[in-house]
C-alpha cells in the first residue's frame, strides 16, 4: 500500500512545545517497520512552529506572522534533523518537501511536485512534507496539515490517508467536554449533520481541530481515497490498521461503480 500518514503537533510535542522524544522515536520505528514490510510511506508532519516556540522559549504560540515564520524557521531545522537521524538508524533515507498553496494550485508547479513525489518513492526515499510556514502568507497559505495531508494523498495517488491526532476519532460531540459523546466508527457519506460535528480548534500549539479533519475527509473521499482518524498516542496503532482492525473513524472513499 501507498500510505500517507499525517501527524499533528499534539502528537509530536509536549505542551511546552519541546519535542516528545518518546513519541517521535516510536513513530519513526513503526513507520520504518511498515516500510520494511513493503509499504510506501509519505509522512506529512506538523510541528515546525510548535517546536520553534519551545526552542525560542516563547510563552505561547505566536499570533503575528513574522514571529510565526521565525518560529517555523527554527523549528523546521530541529524537526528534520531529528527525523533524519532517527530514520537513518533504521537505514531509511528521508527527503524534505516544503509547500505553499501556490505549489498545489498552479498546474505546472503541482505537476513538478507530483513528479518529485513519485520519483522519491521509486528511489526508496521517505518523503516528509510540511507547509512552508516560513514564507507562506495569508494569500498563499494552505492553513493546516490535515488539508495538506489530503492534498498530498490525492496527488500521490495513495491508497490510504491516516490522520494521527490526540482523539480517538469522530464523536457526536467533543468527548473532552461531553461525557455522553458517542464514537462514530465509520462514515460512508459526509452529510450536513456529520460536517457540523467539526467543532472548534485543536491544541494550543497546533492549527487543526476536527473541522479541518472533516475538510480533509471530504477531499479524500471525493477522490475515492479512504481515510482514518485515530489517536496517535501509541504509533503502534498503525500496525492494527494494516491488519484491518477497526481503529478510530474510517471514512470510505467514493468509488465509481463497476
Amino acid at each position: 500500500m501507498r500510505i500517507v500518514v499525517k501527524v499533528g503537533t499534539s502528537t509530536l510535542a509536549h505542551k511546552t512545545g519541546r519535542m516528545n522524544i518518546r513519541h517521535v522515536e516510536s513513530l519513526v520505528k513503526t513507520l520504518s517497520d511498515l516500510k520494511n514490510a513493503g509499504h510506501e510511506i509519505i509522512l506529512v508532519s506538523s510541528g515546525a512552529i510548535g517546536m520553534g516556540v519551545g526552542k525560542l522559549l516563547l510563552p505561547r504560540r505566536p499570533e503575528d506572522v513574522p514571529t510565526k515564520q521565525a518560529a517555523a524557521a527554527v523549528g523546521q531545522c530541529e524537526l528534520m534533523y531529528t527525523y533524519d537521524k532517527l530514520f537513518s538508524d533504521y537505514n531509511h533515507t528521508v527527503a524534505q518537501i516544503l509547500l505553499t498553496a501556490a505549489d498545489v494550485q498552479d498546474e505546472k508547479r503541482r505537476t513538478h511536485f507530483e513528479n518529485t513525489i513519485f520519483r522519491l518513492l521509486e528511489l526508496g526515499a521517505l518523503p516528509i512534507i510540511n507547509e512552508n510556514d516560513t514564507v507562506a502568507t495569508e494569500e498563499l497559505v494552505i492553513g493546516d496539515n490535515d488539508t495538506l495531508g489530503a492534498i498530498v494523498a490525492v496527488a500521490a495517488k495513495a491508497d490510504l490517508l491516516i490522520l494521527l491526532t490526540d482523539i480517538d476519532g469522530l464523536y457526536t460531540a467533543d468527548p473532552r467536554v461531553d461525557p455522553g459523546a458517542k464514537h462514530i466508527p465509520r462514515v460512508e457519506r459526509l452529510t450536513p449533520e456529520i460536517l457540523t460535528l467539526g467543532g472548534g480548534k485543536g491544541s494550543g500549539l497546533g492549527t487543526g481541530g476536527m473541522a479541518t479533519k472533516l475538510t480533509a475527509a471530504q477531499k479524500a473521499m471525493e477522490a475515492g481515497l479512504d481515510m482514518i482518524i485515530c489517536n496517535g498516542e501509541d504509533p503502534a496503532v498503525l500496525y492494527r490498521i494494516m491488519e484491518n482492525e477497526p481503529v478510530g473513524t474510517y471514512f470510505v472513499g467514493r468509488r465509481e461503480q463497476a
